[in-house]
């Protein structure tokens, strides 16, 4: 299971970092409608969901005392996009650090997120899940923004041009 999970994470950690690549600072913090939070709250909402899930994550709640999930749906003063990026790879570090190092025998065990109880199992899928979901997000709203966006997916009349590159493409990325 471990090596599935991960290259999904990998594969959408790459999508993310496509659609984000592209865009000017203006794009990045833009918010495409009233009630659609910008780029730059995706990143700084992931980067912090990660980092607290992923640190120490065998040992202590998921949900960590020193996490301001709230804060993460805010640009305050001195948040930029380098400040932002920076700690979107330290929440991937974090994911990846642990995932290297769990073993299937760990995915048997029992974590805590929020103080509920999860098997290991149900705790990775949880965190999958709901960082999809914000790769989704992101990756759809450059569309919004510029008119040459790329198609990080197969683009619609494409489906017969594109097949076997689903695999091919399942190394993880740098996680530094």
């Amino acid at each position: 299971m471990l090596p599935d999970i991960m290259t999904e994470f990998g594969r959408h950690q790459r999508l993310a970092e496509q659609a984000i690549a592209p865009l000017d600072a203006a794009a990045f913090f833009q918010r495409p409608g009233d009630q659609v939070n910008p780029i730059a709250l995706i990143v700084k909402h992931v980067a912090g969901n990660l980092r607290s899930r992923w640190t120490d994550f065998l040992t202590s709640d998921g949900e960590k005392p020193n996490r301001n999930r709230d804060g993460e749906f805010q640009i305050v003063d001195g948040d930029s996009r380098e400040g932002l990026m920076a700690a979107w790879r330290d929440g991937w570090g974090a994911l990846w650090s642990t995932l290297e190092n769990l073993s299937e025998e760990d995915c048997k065990r029992t974590v805590t997120i929020r103080g509920e109880h999860h098997t290991v199992r149900q705790a990775v899928l949880r965190s999958l899940t709901h960082t999809v979901y914000h790769v989704a997000r992101s990756s759809t709203s450059p569309v919004c923004f510029t008119r040459t966006a790329k198609w990080l997916t197969i683009a619609p009349g494409q489906s017969q041009n594109r097949s076997g590159e689903y695999l091919p493409s399942q190394k993880a990325p740098n996680k530094a």
